[in-house]
């Protein structure tokens, strides 16, 4: 049985008349041979319509989809509606991302969707110059999945992936190389957790991303996080810093 969901101004219940959810899970390349990609939405309330319009909330524009699916064991097939507790795909030209929020014109965002802070850090080092345009669409569409995250350090352009276990970044190099033709190495980098900054004092903000630059890096919508080396450094910037905030989630920015 579907159950009420927390969204950012109230809660949203099942039984509601007017159609909303989220995307929980994308994935490029479901097909080799097509080089899709899927945005997996789980429906929340109301009904969910082949070819309506329905409001994007953070692009905030109305989309609408030809070709819904639903996934049966191995076979796909287009479905017409969908209802609360309904998982559907629909094809994505990259316009999706984890926990983004359709809905029939409210805006609001559902909440409690992982934006993990990840615990092994890695460089991408590319071994083909030549495949560097493949690389950086792999980089950005197997990250946009959700399984890793990617961050650029401030002011360079070194890439980074992080992930919570080993095991991931192995099936992103596999990968990388099998659907994107780029060839990598990853380098072990010594962080311990990301933390996305805020502050309400923009100067001190300024200040510490300038003083710790070797230690800040920008997440793939230009927000700012932080690399903490340790507990023990983390504890310590937060001290010594009391106006800015250390957030684990990027659901701070939404």
């Amino acid at each position: 049985m579907p159950q009420h969901r927390a969204v950012t101004t109230r809660v949203v219940e099942p039984e509601e008349d007017k159609f909303s959810g989220f995307i929980f899970k994308i994935h490029a390349n479901l097909d080799p041979r097509h080089r899709d990609r899927i945005a997996f939405l789980r429906v929340c309330s109301g009904k969910f319509e082949r070819n309506k319009y329905f409001h994007h909330v953070r692009l905030d524009k109305n989309v609408r989809f030809s070709n819904p699916y639903s996934f049966l064991a191995r076979d796909k097939e287009v479905i017409d509606t969908a209802y609360p507790g309904d998982v559907i795909g629909l094809f994505d030209t990259g316009s999706f991302k984890i926990g983004d929020t359709l809905t029939e014109g409210e805006d609001y965002y559902y909440t409690g969707i992982p934006s993990f802070s990840p615990e092994i850090f890695k460089e991408v080092v590319n071994k083909d110059p030549m495949k560097t345009k493949q690389l950086e669409k792999g980089l950005l569409q197997l990250t946009d999945e959700g399984v890793a995250q990617l961050f650029t350090q401030f002011g360079g352009n070194k890439k980074i992936i992080g992930c919570v276990g080993e095991l991931q970044f192995e099936v992103i190099q596999y990968r990388l190389l099998n659907e994107y033709s780029a060839s990598v190495e990853l380098i072990s980098l010594p962080f311990y957790k990301a933390c996305w900054l805020t502050s309400k004092d923009s100067k001190k903000l300024q200040d510490f991303i300038k003083f710790k630059s070797s230690n800040i890096a920008e997440d793939k919508d230009g927000h700012i996080i932080y690399l903490a080396q340790s507990e023990w450094f983390l504890n310590t910037e937060k001290t010594n810093n009391p106006e800015i905030e250390f957030h684990f989630t990027s659901e701070i920015h939404k």
